[in-house]
């Protein structure tokens, strides 16, 4: 077994031992993948302040987001296809989360559907939703979240239109991916890959299963949801969704301070700064370079959580320093979960939590509460 002391060892794992389609799902953005690029570029250009001669004994990083105690300001972010990465994805990723100690979203798009996760984990998660042309569906995934207990609802904001992702259309990436020559010889050189998928609990979307009429296949529920994707989403489907959801809200994929305004208006209880990965609008302005705007635009009318290319303690550390209150990984926890299923969740949210505490002793602060720009060399 390699020697593992960074999420970039588990992403070189997770590229040698999963389909490259797959993996590039995760790992690339949209168009010409600028603002993916950017997300990291951004924050590895910030640097910290080191402070010497300061007690730093008695850290911690614990913290509450939404009132609820982590052991860390870090959430599993929602992904979609997270049962191809590894079978029952979803499940090993939110048994690590709440082993862990921190939250765990699941994906409208999982393979596992809400209530494959409900069953196998006995405790609340979160539900990402996108709200489709298909009002009733979304009104029926709802309600399946609040059977389920689901202790929080993300609305997804930022994905009225798709972008494009060169390297999906290049790896010819469907659900399940295209039987192409290249693909066939990609996937007979992954055999454990293959059985656990083969294996898990299932290989459709697991939430939109039995809904869609004269579905055959993944191909055409993944060809309905193409369809569903909603360009008149206003402001006004959120006010819906609050009659519908009784829960905490979330509003993840603001970037500009009006919209940051316009979110915190409606009452949610935590806005994410977020350009979905780099996966969407490609030259949009990097996750971290937002962060600041929207958190003078807002303040403290709700929490302000930040997710954009966060792989370390230090990335929590800066984005915590411009205003955040937490933070969402997507890309890092998909690379442990292919590499090395839970226990790889459970080793990325090892690693990130290590750093947070060193990275924050070296800069002489003690609780997450401590954190300030101050711990910025600006």
């Amino acid at each position: 077994m390699p020697v593992v002391t960074n999420v970039q060892d588990l992403r070189l794992m997770a590229r040698r031992r999963i389909p490259r389609a797959i993996f590039d799902y995760a790992d690339r953005g949209s168009y010409d993948e600028r603002t993916i690029a950017a997300n990291r570029a951004d924050l590895a250009a910030l640097n910290l302040r080191q402070r010497v001669m300061i007690d730093v004994s008695g850290r911690s990083t614990e913290t509450t987001m939404l009132g609820e105690k982590v052991t860390m300001p870090i959430a599993i972010a929602p992904t979609g296809l997270t049962g191809l990465f590894h079978g029952n994805g979803e499940i090993l990723g939110a048994r690590a989360a709440q082993n862990f100690g921190v939250p765990f979203c699941l994906s409208t798009m999982s393979i596992c559907s809400i209530e494959d996760v409900a069953e196998a984990t006995g405790k609340p998660f979160w539900f990402q939703l996108y709200v489709m042309r298909d009002r009733g569906f979304v009104k029926s995934l709802v309600e399946r979240a609040i059977a389920a207990k689901c202790s929080a609802l993300v609305l997804t904001l930022d994905l009225q239109i798709q972008g494009q992702r060169h390297r999906d259309i290049k790896n010819g990436l469907n659900v399940p991916p295209k039987l192409t020559l290249a693909n066939a010889i990609d996937i007979a050189t992954k055999p454990e890959w293959a059985l656990r998928v083969l294996f898990g609990k299932r290989r459709s979307f697991g939430n939109l299963a039995g809904h869609v009429k004269n579905a055959d296949g993944l191909d055409t529920l993944a060809k309905w949801t193409a369809s569903q994707f909603d360009p008149s989403l206003s402001w006004k489907d959120v006010e819906w969704i609050r009659t519908i959801w009784p829960g905490k809200l979330i509003l993840k994929g603001v970037l500009d301070a009006e919209d940051a305004k316009a979110a915190a208006a409606t009452g949610a209880e935590a806005v994410i700064v977020s350009n979905h990965g780099g996966r969407q609008l490609d030259g949009a302005v990097s996750s971290i370079r937002a962060l600041p705007r929207v958190a003078e635009a807002i303040g403290d009318k709700t929490e302000i959580w930040f997710d954009g290319g966060v792989q370390s303690g230090q990335d929590v550390l800066k984005a915590l320093a411009l205003g955040a209150r937490g933070c969402l990984i997507g890309k890092a926890w998909l690379y442990g979960l292919a590499a090395m299923g839970e226990a790889g969740v459970t080793k990325v949210l090892d690693l990130i939590a290590k750093e947070l505490d060193v990275s924050m002793a070296l800069t002489g602060t003690r609780s997450i509460a401590d954190v300030t720009a101050a711990v910025l060399d600006r």
